[in-house]
């Protein structure tokens, strides 16, 4: 039963003590994009990979791409998501899914700090006042600054 589990590891690292799908050197030089999106875990799903690429949200080398376009090691790629984008290089070719840790490896990330949101803290109503009026509402809206209506008091 041993011999059995040894068996299986060595057929899927290759024999060469290496993670399945982390491109030896005498492993694939390139793989398809969406394949690696997908392996490094920059997306959820393959699918989600390739309609981020079918909706222009990834580029290589500056330029858009194709999901079934290969990339190879050096490539750099910018994966925009909503509130923020990513931008890697390759380092290591996967062509399958790995643990978090060796997919961590497999790029090394260049994107900038998220700009921290200024969000202002919702007003609080005291409980048991129900809904607010029409007139509080507007004030609500005149101190979070969304006013933008021109029949507003203010313009009056």
């Amino acid at each position: 039963m041993a011999a059995r589990a040894d068996a299986a590891v060595r057929m899927s690292d290759g024999g060469a003590g290496q993670a399945s799908g982390t491109g030896s050197p005498s492993g694939p030089t390139s793989v398809r994009l969406d394949v690696w999106l997908w392996s490094a875990r920059l997306m959820p799903t393959r699918s989600a990979a390739t309609a981020a690429c079918r909706g222009g949200h990834v580029r290589r080398n500056g330029e858009p791409v194709k999901a079934a376009q290969r990339i190879s090691v050096g490539d750099e790629l910018r994966v925009r998501s909503p509130g923020r984008e990513k931008i890697v290089v390759v380092t290591k070719i996967l062509t399958k899914r790995v643990g978090a840790p060796i997919a961590r490896e497999a790029y090394e990330d260049h994107s900038p700090e998220p700009v921290p949101q200024l969000a202002a803290a919702p007003p609080r109503r005291e409980r048991g006042t129900g809904r607010p009026t029409k007139r509080e509402r507007r004030q609500f809206e005149r101190l979070r600054g969304r006013d933008h209506h021109p029949w507003s008091e203010d313009e009056r």
